[in-house]
C-alpha cells in the first residue's frame, strides 16, 4: 500500500494505492471515492466480540470495510469526519495506541483491537479504553486540526491536554492527572492532562473535539436561553 496525502493540514484526504490482490481496511464511512476495480467486504474483523469491544469500548465502528484491489493500479480515497490532518504511521515490532476517532485505515496485515487503559485513564476524555494497533504495516491516522510529532528521549516528559492526544507508541509512559488543584481543574478550563514519558513517539492534534462540542452546544436550537 502506498499512501498519498493531499490538502493537509486543514482538510486532508488520503489516496491509498494498491497493487493487484492487495487489501486495506478502513473505518466504516471513511471511503470518499475509489476506482471501479475494487471489491468491498464488510465484517466485524475478528468476530462479534471483537467488533463489540472496538465499538462499545474503543469508540470505533462495530463493522470495518476491507477493500481488495482486482487490478494493478487501483486506489481508494479516505477522509475523516472532522477537518484536519492525516499521517501515515508505519508499525512493526512496537504496537501503537490511538485515541477514539483517530483511526482511519490500515494495511490488511494490521490488527485493530481495544485495550484496557488501566485506572490511570479513568479521568481521561479518551475513557478507559483505547485502540491497540499491532502487526506489520501502515496505519493511516487522522486528527482534528494539524498534527504535531513528539519524539521523546528516554526519561523526557511532556504534558498534553487529554483532548489533544492522537496516539503513542507502546513504551511511552501515559499518566493522567489534574492540571492543578481541584479548583483549577474544575474552574480553570484545563481539566485533566496526560503526562507522557519517553522513550518513543507520540502525536498530538492542534484542536480538541470536546472543546468544539462545548463551544457549539450552547448555540444549538433549544439550548439558547
Amino acid at each position: 500500500m502506498r499512501t498519498e496525502i493531499t490538502y493537509s493540514p486543514a482538510f486532508a484526504m488520503a489516496t491509498l494505492h494498491l497493487d493487484e490482490g492487495e487489501s486495506v481496511r478502513a473505518e466504516a464511512g471513511a471511503m470518499m471515492a475509489m476506482t471501479t476495480n475494487v471489491d468491498i467486504a464488510t465484517s466485524t474483523q475478528g468476530g462479534v466480540l471483537k467488533g463489540l469491544r472496538r465499538s462499545v469500548l474503543g469508540g470505533e465502528s462495530f463493522f470495518m470495510n476491507t477493500f481488495t484491489s482486482k487490478g494493478s493500479n487501483e486506489n481508494i480515497v479516505v477522509a475523516p469526519a472532522l477537518p484536519g490532518d492525516i499521517i501515515t504511521w508505519p508499525i512493526g515490532d512496537t504496537p501503537v495506541y490511538l485515541q477514539s476517532g483517530s483511526y482511519l485505515a490500515s494495511s490488511g496485515s494490521v490488527d485493530i483491537d481495544s485495550k484496557w487503559g488501566g485506572a490511570k485513564t479513568f479521568f481521561s476524555k479518551e475513557g478507559l479504553f483505547m485502540l491497540k494497533c499491532s502487526g506489520v504495516g501502515d496505519l493511516v491516522v487522522s486528527s482534528y486540526g494539524a498534527i504535531r510529532t513528539l519524539d521523546l528521549a528516554a526519561g523526557e516528559q511532556y504534558v498534553v491536554d487529554t483532548g489533544h492526544m492522537v496516539g503513542w507508541q507502546e513504551g511511552v509512559g501515559y499518566a493522567v492527572r489534574k492540571a492543578g488543584n481541584w479548583k483549577s481543574t474544575m474552574l480553570g478550563g484545563e481539566g485533566f492532562i496526560v503526562e507522557l514519558t519517553g522513550p518513543g513517539r507520540a502525536y498530538i492534534q492542534t484542536r480538541s473535539p470536546e472543546s468544539f462540542i462545548d463551544w457549539l452546544a450552547p448555540k444549538l436550537p433549544g439550548n439558547r436561553s
